[in-house]
């Protein structure tokens, strides 16, 4: 897990330099990317905050998820992952948003999604949505959040970097 908040306070390091701000939206992560970057030095000034949408009505609620795409595709698509990244930074100040949307198990999702498939997207103002699609494997459910974690970390990194 160090490895994770050596990877938060490096994004926010950039952010820093960079004079952005970022906002999330999570799903199978559950807040965890949130209180990562939260606890990271800078946060105060660049991590504007983060949506935690467990269920299909919080996504379309909170980040304006289209219900239509959610009973066609589910909650666990690069598609959603993208609504959930565009609906975030629609609702913030940010520069950039990041989502993640995923199956951390035990058991795989309504949707018959396999434990360990995650839809990651990030967004920025004015630019193109990337989107990343995982599948981990049946791995435990911190092991599958962490590998999610540092991806959309990662991610994010070599966005602000570039």
């Amino acid at each position: 897990m160090k490895d994770l908040d050596r990877l938060a306070e490096e994004l926010l390091k950039l952010l820093e330099t960079k004079r952005l701000k970022l906002v999330v939206a999570e799903s199978c992560t559950a807040g965890e990317l949130s209180m990562r970057l939260a606890d990271a030095p800078g946060a105060a000034a660049h991590f504007n905050g983060g949506f935690v949408t467990y269920t299909k009505e919080q996504k379309t609620s909170a980040l304006d998820v289209s219900p239509a795409l959610l009973r066609e595709r589910g909650a666990v698509c690069a598609e959603v992952a993208r609504a959930m990244a565009e609906g975030a930074l629609r609702r913030s100040t940010a520069d950039l948003a990041a989502a993640i949307t995923g199956v951390a198990g035990p058991e795989p999702d309504p949707d018959g999604n396999p434990v360990g498939r995650v839809c990651i997207a990030l967004a920025r103002r004015g630019g193109p949505t990337e989107q990343i699609e995982r599948h981990y494997g049946s791995r435990e459910r911190d092991e599958i959040r962490a590998c999610a974690i540092a991806e959309t970390l990662q991610a994010l990194i070599t966005m602000v970097s570039a």
